[in-house]
């Protein structure tokens, strides 16, 4: 059973979002880390599930952001030492690669805005993408990618950009290339930063953050019944999710 949750959080507007819904909840404690004020990461021991999050950094920039080094290794940790459930977005999903030993570098393009993630054979039929449909649009922004698989990982979903969209460690880790916690309350605040108006129009041209919004209204609870779905099929060994199922 799933008590405690530990989430690392890299920027202020790159909050747990749905998943820290989800375990709210099923009544799940949540303790959430902002790695970027140069708060310590506690001890793992107490924990049950660890969440990492998006960041606008990449994982080579320690020399900018020190603690990312100390992530990586609490990453290793939780993974390889304490085996728990872990989730992992965008970032979290490329600290991930890193912790265990893969490679992480610059995509042969950006990825922003909605776009289409498949499944692969392997994912069509892995019990932690139990339900949900060969392929559907998620939320991308990233410029680096997954280049080179730790080993025992396993790619379950791809996109026409990036190879590694959904990975998977044995059954309860699991990461994601796009951001499947996003909720319309996100997408909101971006209107009010600045540097997201500017990434976003840099990326897909003038008023594309009016654009990526309008698109956002169909697409939000298609990516909150996925990003549910996924999330129970991960814990569904430890009966996580039992008060919200």
């Amino acid at each position: 059973m799933i008590r405690r949750a530990l989430a690392f959080q890299h920027m202020d507007d790159e909050p747990p979002g749905l998943f820290g819904r989800f375990l709210a909840e099923a009544g799940v404690a949540l303790d959430v880390v902002m790695l970027h004020r140069g708060e310590a990461i506690p001890s793992l021991a107490p924990y049950d599930f660890l969440l990492v999050m998006g960041g606008a950094m990449d994982v080579w920039e320690t020399d900018a952001h020190p603690w990312l080094a100390h992530e990586v290794a609490a990453i290793s940790e939780w993974t390889v030492n304490r085996n728990r459930p872990f989730m992992g977005v965008c970032l979290g999903l490329q600290l991930l690669a890193k912790a265990l030993g893969g490679e992480v570098g610059l995509g042969r393009a950006p990825e922003v805005g909605f776009g289409k993630v498949e499944l692969n054979a392997l994912g069509a039929s892995h019990p932690m993408m139990r339900g949900l449909p060969t392929a559907f649009k998620m939320m991308q922004w990233h410029h680096a990618e997954v280049t080179k698989l730790p080993a025992g990982a396993e790619v379950l979903a791809s996109s026409p950009v990036s190879h590694v969209q959904i990975m998977s460690v044995g059954r309860e880790i699991l990461a994601t290339q796009f951001h499947g916690e996003l909720t319309p309350a996100l997408i909101e605040r971006w209107a009010h930063i600045p540097q997201y108006i500017s990434w976003l129009e840099d990326a897909l041209g003038p008023d594309a953050y009016e654009r990526v919004r309008a698109q956002s209204r169909p697409q939000m609870p298609k990516i909150e019944r996925l990003s549910r779905t996924m999330f129970q099929n991960l814990t569904a060994n430890r009966r996580l999710l039992s008060a919200a199922a």
